[in-house]
Formats: structure tokens, sequence, C-alpha cells
């Protein structure tokens, strides 16, 4: 039997807390059945539990402060924001008053909101609708950032979320709503995984064939399809043996669980689809090379999109977006100057 797209497996694991936790409600931009949501992940909700699902008006900064302010009073609120690039418009209440609402008030309170946000490109979405912004939430006291996975089971990821005690945003690439979602430790011929790390936080994906491979790859989940594909390419075609990590909390990162892999690599690339400066792949490799540095045998390399908005034109997006081509390439190019 076909197992779950990515998009039934998070429609489930919201239906899953929904059941098990009557405190649970979910509030966003066009939710209620039968239109349950743009990309489908709150489908039935509305239908099953008509008095937990709200529809709002179009204005993420007044929802998800409403939302934030039931979750101080002891609610467990999920906010959908319909396309992530607008929780721009919701910075301020996720960064100024959840996050900080957890410790400023001269004791610690839970304040149990979660942010779901659809990312990404390689949709022909446009600049205003493609974008991955996760960098702009990075560092900021008491919110946790999480990331979708083809490995990650979306009920045990919500039923975290929703007893952290404090804010967290779970990013959503579009890309991967109708992906196949792993559940057997086998990917492919080459390539099977395993859960790792606190949690089983962590996924390390390998193949058994490979005696020592040359590169690690860290990267999230919406990137997984086109690291996969840049690693078969390189294994079948240049002979290039690769593993890769890929977590579920992508910050703060557990480097504990990366240290075992880190110190076994020749090279190592963190490969992300937010555009460079300050962003989330500059931060995976400061915290590498400050706490392994002893263990680094080349510095460390990021693949990141182009400094460039999101083109409309499909061919134009894949040229700013980082592409498995591009993933080849630049491993090729470090592997082989080694």
């Amino acid at each position: 039997m076909p197992s779950q797209r990515v998009i039934e497996n998070l429609n489930l694991g919201l239906h899953t807390l929904f059941e098990r936790h009557e405190t649970v409600s979910l509030l966003g931009e066009d939710v209620l059945d039968p239109y349950g949501g743009a990309f489908k992940a709150s489908k039935g909700l509305s239908t099953k539990y008509p008095d937990r699902v709200i529809s709002t008006p179009l204005s993420e900064g007044g929802f998800v402060g409403v939302a934030a302010g039931m979750a101080l009073c002891g609610e467990k609120p999920i906010v959908e924001i319909m396309f992530g690039d607008f929780i721009t418009l919701a910075f301020d209440q996720i960064v100024n008053f959840a996050a900080k609402s957890v410790s400023m008030y001269g004791t610690e309170l839970s304040l149990n909101l979660v942010v779901r946000c659809p990312i990404g490109g390689n949709r022909s979405y446009g600049p205003t609708h493609s974008q991955s912004l996760q960098k702009h939430f990075l560092g900021v006291p008491n919110l946790d950032l999480f990331e979708i996975s083809q490995f990650h089971d979306n009920a045990v990821v919500l039923e975290k979320l929703v007893g952290l005690g404090r804010p967290s945003i779970l990013f959503e690439d579009k890309v991967l709503y109708t992906q196949r979602m792993y559940d057997v430790g086998i990917i492919d011929e080459i390539f099977g995984f395993e859960k790792c790390g606190d949690d089983n936080d962590f996924v390390r994906v390998f193949s058994r064939d490979f005696d020592k491979p040359h590169c690690l790859l860290i990267t999230t989940g919406g990137l997984v399809p086109r690291c996969l594909s840049a690693m078969r390419e390189l294994f079948v075609e240049h002979e290039i043996e690769c593993e890769m990590m890929v977590p579920s909390r992508v910050y703060p990162l557990d480097l504990r669980s990366l240290e075992p892999a880190v110190a076994v690599m020749e090279h190592i690339f963190v490969v992300e689809e937010g555009t460079p400066g300050g962003s989330w792949g500059s931060e995976v490799s400061h915290n590498i090379s400050r706490n392994f540095w002893d263990q680094l045998e080349h510095p460390i390399t990021i693949i990141q999109a182009r400094d460039s908005i999101i083109p409309s034109a499909r061919h134009l997006e894949e040229k700013v977006l980082v592409q498995s081509g591009r993933i080849v390439n630049e491993i090729k190019s470090r592997v082989r100057h080694a």
C-alpha cells in the first residue's frame, strides 16, 4: 500500500491533535470546509469540530495576536498562515508579544502557540509567495523553529509543539505536500535512513554500501528531494559518497546529534533555500566550527539561494533557488580540489 503524502500526514496529524486535546483550536484564512485551507491541510476539521476552527479576516497580525492571547490564557491554538511570506505581518505579535510573554512577567508562563507556515518556491508563485524566511526568526528567546519532512510523523511533531510551553513556528515547504512519506527505513535501492538524537529529532540518510562517505549534507525537509537526487548522481556518476542529516527542530539545533557524523566526514555542506546573510546555514556553520573545529578537515560550505527576489517565470526561478544540479556542481568542485 503506498505511503501517505505529506499533506495527508499533516492533515491526519491535526485531526489526531484535535481528538487528544480539547483546548486545541485552529485560526486562519479560508480554513473552513469545503475549502479546508489553501493547501487542504485543514480539511475536515471545521466539519468535525465547528466550534474550534475559526475562519479569520485577512489580517495576520490580528489573528496571530488573538491566538497568542488565547495561548496566554491556557489554550493551545494553531495558526495557519496561508502563505508563509505573510508571517512578516505578524512579526510583532510573535516576537514582541508571544515569545516575550513566556518570561517577562516575573515568573515563567506556559504559552503553547503553534504558527504553521507554508514556505518555499519551485512552484512559479512569484516573489511574494515563494520565500523561505526562517532566518528572520533565528535567535529569538523562547521561540522554537521546526520544519516538516518526509521522515517525521506530523502527529508526533505537532504533539511536541503544543506541549513545549513556548511559541513555535512550523515551516512547511510547499513542494513536499505532494511527496510520499518515508516510514520503513528505506528510501530507494541506494539509500536508507534511521532516526537519531533526542526524541528521534534527527534523521540520518545513508547507504550501507558506503565504506567511508566523503561528504555530509545538513539540510531541512524541503531540500531533501533535491539533496537525494544530487547524492544519487554524485555516487553513480562521480563515485562521491554522501550522507545527510535532516533535523525536525531547526532552531535551536541539537549539535550533539551531529557530532558523530561531523567527526568522520572530510567535507560538510549546509544546504538551505533561504538567501545569504544571517541565515540558518550561517548559524549551523558557525556553531559546528565553534564546537568541532579540531575535527574539521576542510571549511564548511553553505549552498543557498541567490541574492535575489524569486521570479515568477519558472526557468528564472530555478536559477535563483537551489536545484540538485547546483548541489552536484558545488560538491564536485570542493571534493576534487581538496
